[in-house]
């Protein structure tokens, strides 16, 4: 699995001022879990070191001048920007990690300089290669590493990103009708913590009541659940697909057990312990009792342990 990511957040010395910015996250933790392709469109065009640009509104548009000699660069790197995008297409990304705040890569509040040789700013421009990358593959889990630090953004993004991964293995099997109901199945209750409308939309499209075409199918499906899995859960509606696992087990555990995790769903909600406490007790018993169902269900497990995600309070809002 391949995650594209800004070169310099690797360590690379391809910074404006020859240094790199080795972010900890990506490289000793994610390294561990994905193939990290390197990307750095200003270095390629420019070298390293360079002189610094900024993103300029000039009448209205947005140009890439560089600081010291005033140059418009936006050409040059407009360009590259196309080509590596092109290049992330193919290299079959399931998620995207830009350097935040940079005229090239950042994804959001980038400084946009008035064309007045001033430092007056407004943080509300787009690099120009996260924004082709964008373009590209609109569906595709991008983000600021600075956002990463955020523990909830975090959670969603790798959960979104391992989503995208399993749809793409699915897509390139040979996918047939009962695939993609098992497909889906499997992700009712992670679907659920985020919109119960966008389930019911996916389920509308399995249904197939209009009798498509199998390959007409899986676009329309393939489109809703990549809308779907990019919306940002929340603590209540965890909440609520947690008190719907609890109910599989309903006749089978005793009333002290029953309370117990009823207990610690409420403290879950109140923001008192992680997600990971209670849904360490329901993985429990679903080995316990070999649920089937529920050893399907994405939700309980949709990313490797070992990533912690869950672990923190501050994961869910």
């Amino acid at each position: 699995m391949k995650i594209g990511i800004s070169a310099c957040l690797l360590g690379e010395k391809c910074r404006y001022d020859g240094a790199g910015n080795k972010d900890d996250f990506v490289v000793n933790q994610l390294a561990s879990y994905f193939k990290l392709v390197p990307y750095c469109p200003e270095a390629i065009i420019f070298g390293t070191p360079r002189e610094s640009i900024r993103l300029v509104d000039v009448d209205g548009e947005v140009r890439v001048i560089s600081n010291k000699l005033q140059k418009d660069v936006t050409k040059e790197l407009e360009e590259i920007s196309y080509t590596l995008a092109l290049k992330a297409f193919d290299d079959h990304l399931c998620g995207f990690i830009f350097k935040s705040k940079s005229p090239s890569c950042g994804v959001e509040r980038v400084k946009l300089y008035q064309n007045n040789g001033s430092n007056m700013c407004e943080k509300k421009g787009t690099g120009l290669f996260a924004k082709a990358v964008q373009q590209k593959q609109p569906f595709l889990p991008v983000e600021d590493e600075g956002r990463l630090n955020d523990p909830w953004l975090k959670e969603n993004f790798l959960m979104q990103i391992f989503a995208y991964r399993d749809l793409d293995i699915f897509l390139q099997s040979e996918p047939t009708m009962h695939k993609l109901i098992e497909f889906h199945t499997s992700y009712k209750y992670l679907i659920y913590a985020k919109s119960q409308q966008s389930y019911k939309v996916l389920g509308a499209i399995v249904a197939n009541s209009e009798k498509k075409k199998l390959a007409s199918l899986l676009q329309e499906y393939k489109v809703s659940f990549l809308t779907a899995i990019a919306l940002k859960g929340d603590r209540k509606k965890t909440y609520n697909v947690l008190l719907h696992i609890l109910g599989y087990f309903k006749k089978d555990i005793s009333p002290e057990e029953k309370e117990h995790i009823l207990s610690s769903c409420d403290e879950y909600k109140e923001g008192i312990i992680p997600l990971i406490a209670v849904i360490k007790l329901l993985n429990l018993y679903v080995k316990r009792f070999d649920h089937p169902y529920l050893k399907k269900q994405k939700f309980l497990n949709p990313y490797p342990k070992e990533l912690a995600l869950r672990s923190d309070v501050k994961a869910y809002k």
